[in-house]
């Protein structure tokens, strides 16, 4: 029997529809639902325990899988089988996470997990777009303690016109393409790359999204209606003591206050706070802190942030002694690494990166394989945060999502400005070496340096900076800052990533604590975001103005040229011959790609120095070589024959031709030693096919000056020499009465 299912049907205003669907999979999770637009259907199941963990924060799992099934394929690796997952579904899982932790209770400590998965693909329907509307919904199904519905939409804009979750062909003329998260009260995320647009345009984009997904969240609370809303369940909440908090508060906040105003280092200033933490400790007996010691440690933390916060918005000041709007010292070094392609350090406060750069051919680009995406990036940047960047030793487990998705932003920052005919495949790593604050931003920073150290012809330099946010909804006091410091980014009630040139925006990553922040503190911030980018980027530029013309002494040159699809063969060679060679004598790296549209070969040399790849260019010119008729071309004879001399042309070596005994010299020639021998080069003139020897014919006496009283032999007459028939008397003896005359072999014999 096919169970009852429930539906509810989201209009996305020009034709296409989503739909959201319960009761009919997965009936054993807390929450189940089918999402779907068009042919592209995704199923998330949410499920929490109930037992409440030991720990003192959320063990909240969101993850996200394409299965290649979805599209008709099969997945790549020996095993044929969906193993870790990629960056692309690494971020997906980062863009849900970041909507979904903040509106589960602090004191909600139960192993949760939201599951999506990829079921059916669609080319035209992109479905990181609809993993946060999954998630939501399936949680609105469930007994979770959750705040509100929230819903995710990718916003796109092409000719002026803004697009909800455009297809994969939008995005490829869009001029924006972001994210956005949020409640229908309040947006909480924004991530995205943009061209150089304004911070009201980006605003405006953000009211776009959030009006749509507000429709998005109605539905949820339908669906969850229809289906039937489970009572919220009921867990273990945290123990309070009010009196006790109110002990610690009276306790901390004026030391915390004094430390936080005297504008001191990281570890002095965490070394201090230590201090106070372990001063209060010592004012309760062990059993009491056997007790409740660690609600102690819980409302030092919050009298601490108070103090940190009422510092700012009271008086303006920060932990390090800034003011709101002002940049920690900045130095910048480039070519530092001598072996590297192009590299430099960024180093702004106690934040510090080295970013390296390597090129190379298409056969380095990243290649992308998932269900819903195929192809391979020329550009890519990969981000390391080592545990010394922080002063801590921890294990390394391979690559963070944290570090996947802090690499992505800085590579969204930056490919932009990358231009679109630059030949080389381009690497950026970057190594963070000191961490207090934005690490990603001193990413985009460093990178836009070693770029343009490398000789990457940018089109523009591309800064970075990180903004925070605390506010007091009571008073209606707010303070912007710039350029945040780790302790602000957990204190405070945004962190705002943006980067972009002197003209416009070229990415953002924002993260909002609070409800309701309105449009004009967003703008602000923006504004006073942009401030502080103009200040980094004169610093980044009066270290390194502009790209360096050319690339470095010992990093590879670049060379592409096209060849006509009939010649690809004759230069590869039989089995790859004749291209391995020419890479091993010349030192280049040779690769061959084909021209979608041209179906023209498109072939890139690589190689340290112009000896080599001259080299190639010469060979490949000589492959193309066709001479023209009528032209003089220069020839050198590379061998002696009795009816002539091979020779080869000095613009096109390989290329041969046969020079006829009677093309040398106006006078008869016996020996071709008489007028030429071997090493000999001379003009010869090229007169295309032959029409009697059907073989190319190239002249050297046609060159030459005819000599005085010169008679040339008059042409063969074939006439002249009469037919078989005159000459030898056979007129009357054709071959038609040969045969009559004659008699059968058969006849013969029987004779």
């Amino acid at each position: 029997m096919i169970p009852k299912t429930f539906k509810e049907v989201i209009d996305l205003g020009d034709g296409r529809e989503i739909s959201i669907e319960t009761g009919k999979l997965a009936k054993q999770a807390h929450g189940s639902v089918v999402v779907q637009s068009g042919k592209c259907m995704l199923l998330c199941t949410v499920v929490s325990n109930y037992e409440q963990k030991d720990v003192d924060f959320l063990p909240l799992t969101v993850d996200y899988r394409e299965k290649f099934a979805a599209a008709g394929r099969y997945p790549g690796g020996f095993f044929k089988r969906e193993a870790r997952p990629s960056d692309g579904e690494v971020l997906t899982m980062r863009l849900v996470d970041r909507v979904l932790r903040p509106l589960f209770p602090k004191d909600y400590h139960s192993e949760t997990q939201v599951m999506i998965q990829l079921m059916s693909h669609d080319p035209e329907v992109m479905p990181d777009a609809m993993a946060g509307l999954a998630a939501s919904a399936a949680i609105q199904l469930s007994d979770f303690p959750f705040e509100c519905a929230i819903s995710e939409a990718r916003v796109g804009r092409v000719n002026g016109e803004f697009i909800i979750n455009p297809t994969l062909a939008q995005l490829e003329t869009s001029d924006i393409d972001m994210m956005i998260g949020a409640s229908a009260d309040s947006v909480m995320m924004v991530e995205g790359e943009m061209d150089e647009i304004s911070e009201e345009e980006m605003a405006e984009a953000i009211k776009f999204a959030h009006e749509h997904i507000k429709i998005q969240c109605a539905a949820q609370l339908r669906l969850a209606e229809a289906f039937g809303k489970k009572p919220t369940r009921e867990y273990q909440p945290e123990r309070k003591d009010e009196d006790l908090e109110k002990k610690v508060h009276d306790m901390a906040y004026d030391k915390v206050y004094a430390i936080a105003k005297a504008g001191s280092s990281k570890h002095e200033r965490s070394a201090a706070f230590q201090q106070i933490k372990e001063d209060i400790k010592a004012t309760f007996s062990e059993e009491e802190l056997a007790d409740y010691g660690g609600l102690v440690s819980d409302y030092y933390r919050k009298a601490e942030k108070a103090a940190i916060r009422d510092l700012t918005l009271d008086e303006g000041l920060r932990l390090d002694g800034r003011k709101t709007d002002e940049i920690r010292p900045i130095w910048c070094e480039v070519d530092y690494l001598p072996s590297t392609h192009g590299s430099s350090i960024f180093t702004r406060g106690e934040t510090q990166a080295l970013a390296t750069v390597t090129l190379g051919t298409s056969r380095d680009a990243n290649q992308i394989d998932m269900p819903s995406q195929e192809g391979e990036e020329r550009f890519y940047l990969h981000y390391n945060f080592p545990p010394f960047c922080t002063g801590e030793a921890r294990p390394i487990r391979g690559t963070s999502r944290r570090e996947v998705g802090h690499g992505n932003l800085a590579q969204r920052a930056l490919k932009g400005m990358i231009p679109e005919d630059c030949p080389y495949t381009v690497r950026v790593v970057s190594e963070v070496l000191e961490s207090n604050g934005s690490s990603s931003m001193a990413t985009v920073c460093s990178g836009t340096m070693a770029l343009m150290d490398a000789g990457v012809q940018m089109k523009k330099p591309v800064s970075g900076i990180a903004m925070g946010l605390i506010s007091d909804a009571d008073s209606g006091k707010y303070a912007v800052l710039s350029d945040i410091l780790g302790d602000e980014d957990h204190l405070g009630d945004m962190d705002f990533k943006v980067t972009g040139t002197a003209d416009g925006i070229t990415a953002c990553q924002m993260d909002i604590k609070v409800k309701g922040l309105s449009y004009e503190i967003l703008v602000n911030a923006l504004q006073q975001a942009r401030a502080g980018r103009l200040h980094i980027l004169e610093k980044l530029t009066s270290t390194i103005a502009e790209p360096n013309v050319d690339v470095k002494d010992h990093a590879p040159t670049m060379v592409t040229r096209r060849v006509p699809n009939e010649f690809i063969g004759a230069l590869i060679g039989p089995g790859g011959k004749v291209i391995q060679e020419m890479q091993k004598e010349t030192e280049t790296t040779i690769v061959i790609n084909e021209d979608p549209v041209t179906e023209e070969g498109i072939v890139e040399i690589m190689g340290v120095g112009k000896t080599g790849i001259n080299a190639v260019l010469a060979k490949i010119d000589a492959i193309l070589f066709k001479p023209e008729v009528g032209s003089v071309y220069e020839v050198k004879v590379i061998k002696m024959l009795d009816f002539g001399a091979v020779v080869e042309y000095m613009d096109a070596p390989g290329n041969e031709v046969l020079l006829h005994v009677s093309e040398l010299a106006w006078e008869r020639t016996e020996n071709v030693s008489d007028v030429v021998n071997m090493g000999d080069v001379f003009d010869v003139k090229y007169f295309g096919i032959d029409s009697r020897t059907r073989k190319e014919k190239v002249s050297r006496k046609a060159l030459l000056p005819k000599p005085e009283g010169f008679k040339e032999r008059p042409p063969r007459d074939n006439n002249s020499r009469g037919g078989r028939d005159n000459n030898r008397g056979r007129d009357n003896r054709g071959r038609d009465n040969r045969r009559d005359d004659r008699k059968p072999r058969q006849e013969k014999k029987e004779d």
